[in-house]
């Protein structure tokens, strides 16, 4: 009996974007989906991803977003605004040699995303979101909303916003950080409302004041974590919190796209026990009207924040089965 053809190892590199570089990894070959990790994550985080899409005939391509990893990290902070991680997606594209994608982004990759096509829909031709609903953009500056969601407490967005202050609070113990943050999110370690305590912080405290500690999510090895420790205590975090300083220049930006819908092909996935997913229960009620492109939509029982990593197997079929569904991309 013939034996498979083994997949080829997955290749990193380094492509030219209008204003610095994106650190890439790819693996297999066929039509193009490009993987965005969210907050704090790199490519690492699709790791399961990766071969299970060039298995199924597609070329997958994780990419470490602006301000991640070995990409660039440019020092002014409104270099992090949507506009900016757009063309960094069209451009590892047209590097790429393809003229289009499927996007495929988890937590603030599902943003830049759904950002991507909105701004680029002849690059991006289907969409697919993890952890975070989309919602488009409304009337509310989102500083104001994220103040008042706070009320006593300060939103973690909101926390985020003064250039240097999270990182004081993370880059003493990044992997102490690091194993807190992912363990309070996860569908098997975090408490028992969700783990939605943490996104808010008390007068004079720290994020990290409401994580929980000595537990150890079952999908995150010491191996795993120590990857992401070691990009982040090598780069700091400011790169990765400059995605969050943008929120208001991305509203003002695309002002011209408010309450606009995103008609690709789309595919949501999400978690029971992920807090954006209850916090956002209307942005998915809203579906039929935001995307009406939706293909499939999917909240995985008792599953976290990390969907891709807490449950990969169910993740892949599901990815591979939308994909599948989609038209043949044109050459």
């Amino acid at each position: 009996m013939p034996q498979p053809t083994p997949l080829p190892d997955p290749t990193h590199r380094l492509v030219d974007v209008p204003d610095g570089r994106i650190h890439l990894v790819e693996q297999g070959s066929g039509p193009l989906v490009l993987l965005l990790h969210g907050f704090p994550e790199t490519w690492h985080s699709w790791r399961h991803q990766l071969p299970a899409l060039a298995a199924a005939g597609y070329r997958a391509v994780a990419i470490d977003v602006r301000g991640y990893g070995r990409s660039s990290k440019p020092a002014d902070v409104g270099g992090y605004r949507m506009a900016a991680h757009v063309a960094d997606n069209v451009a590892v594209v047209h590097a790429l040699g393809e003229r289009t994608a499927t996007l495929v982004g988890h937590d603030v990759g599902s943003p830049i995303a759904a950002g991507t096509a909105l701004l680029r829909p002849d690059v991006c031709t289907a969409v697919a979101l993890l952890g975070v609903p989309y919602a488009p953009r409304n009337g509310y500056r989102p500083t104001d909303a994220f103040a008042a969601i706070g009320g006593s407490e300060e939103f973690y967005v909101s926390y985020f916003q003064e250039p240097g202050r999270a990182e004081a609070e993370i880059e003493p113990d990044v992997r102490g950080w690091l194993a807190g943050f992912y363990a309070s999110l996860s569908g098997d370690t975090m408490p028992a409302d969700g783990g939605s305590g943490h996104f808010f912080v008390p007068d004079g405290g720290r994020m990290s004041d409401r994580f929980v500690r000595g537990a150890s999510p079952s999908w995150l090895t010491e191996a795993d974590l120590d990857v992401c420790a070691e990009e982040f205590e090598r780069t700091g975090l400011t790169g990765a919190l400059n995605r969050y300083r943008n929120v208001d220049r991305d509203w003002s930006d695309l002002s011209a796209l408010d309450g606009a819908p995103l008609t690709q092909p789309s595919l949501f996935i999400g978690g029971t026990r992920d807090a954006s997913t209850t916090w956002m229960a209307d942005a998915i009620d809203a579906f039929p009207t935001t995307l009406p492109g939706l293909v499939s939509s999917h909240l995985l029982d008792g599953c976290g924040h990390w969907v891709q990593q807490e449950r990969p197997d169910e993740v892949n079929r599901l990815l591979v089965d939308w994909l599948r569904s989609l038209p043949a991309p044109a050459r």
